[in-house]
């Protein structure tokens, strides 16, 4: 994908009723990380791919086919493709989140459900009484990134480096400051919506999810992700008044992956984790 193919991508897909993509490829296409594809015909786009990686994991994502091109292997000529970009990088385990749609493609390619995600939605709260945010959580330092980094990595298996610093700024992130202001946890929001969150300890996690939802209004919704293996999370969430939504398998191939999901609340895209 070049950015001459951007204004046609994002209208293909959005007309597809996939939502607006554009927000999305125009950070794929300036990140080092990711790695855009496109399928083309007679110079009409007519299929998509990313590979997102993050050092020995990368997620593939955004597998796309215009209607009139479907089931004649052009999905999975673009899910090799981006495979093939990102072992040739040197990842050694590749994640992905399915649709009903493309799951059968998948495991036909060999992947196998890892766990499920549980995205959860709750009410906003409005500002406290009291103004201001929660007293723990405050807007992103550039001083913090080594702390997330690290949070971040514990948490994946992955190699984040590139997409945090990048997407980590002072107006979309918030950390979770403890004694000595030592980083417990972090949000990181997406110019597309959506945000990474990550939080070792179940009470952090409630404590910037609280503060995500006096930031938004009551009449909308507030979104959070985790794993099938996040037990204790989910029962926190429900007290807090938070209900599920849906679900989405998480599959992967490859070597096995050294990473903590109960760790995880939130998700920049499926296409980078």
């Amino acid at each position: 994908m070049t950015r001459a193919d951007l204004d046609q991508t994002a209208a293909a897909i959005l007309a597809d009723q996939w939502g607006d993509r554009r927000a999305w490829f125009e950070f794929a296409l300036t990140c080092d990380s990711c790695h855009p594809v496109v399928a083309e015909v007679d110079g009409e786009i007519v299929g998509t791919g990313v590979a997102t990686v993050n050092g020995p994991v990368a997620w593939i994502g955004t597998i796309w086919v215009a209607p009139p091109h479907r089931r004649h292997g052009l999905g999975t000529a673009l899910t090799d493709a981006v495979i093939d970009e990102a072992q040739s990088r040197g990842s050694r385990t590749l994640v992905l989140v399915a649709t009903d749609r493309g799951r059968q493609l998948y495991e036909r390619l060999g992947f196998e459900v890892q766990t499920w995600y549980r995205t959860f939605e709750a009410p906003g709260l409005g500002a406290p009484a009291a103004g201001g945010e929660t007293p723990s959580v405050r807007p992103f330092r550039p001083a913090d990134l080594d702390p997330i980094f690290a949070l971040d990595s514990a948490a994946t298996g992955e190699d984040r480096r590139t997409l945090l610093t990048a997407l980590a700024t002072r107006d979309g992130t918030r950390v979770l400051a403890g004694e000595d202001d030592v980083v417990c946890g972090f949000v990181a929001r997406a110019p597309w919506g959506g945000g990474a969150t990550v939080a070792p300890q179940v009470d952090d996690a409630i404590t910037l999810l609280r503060a995500r939802r006096h930031a938004s209004v009551p009449d909308k919704r507030v979104r959070c992700g985790i794993l099938l293996d996040n037990e204790a999370g989910a029962e926190a969430l429900e007290r807090e008044g938070w209900t599920e939504a849906w679900r989405a398998p998480r599959l992967f191939r490859g070597a096995a992956m050294t990473w903590q999901p109960e760790h995880l609340w939130g998700q920049f895209n499926h296409a980078i984790g």
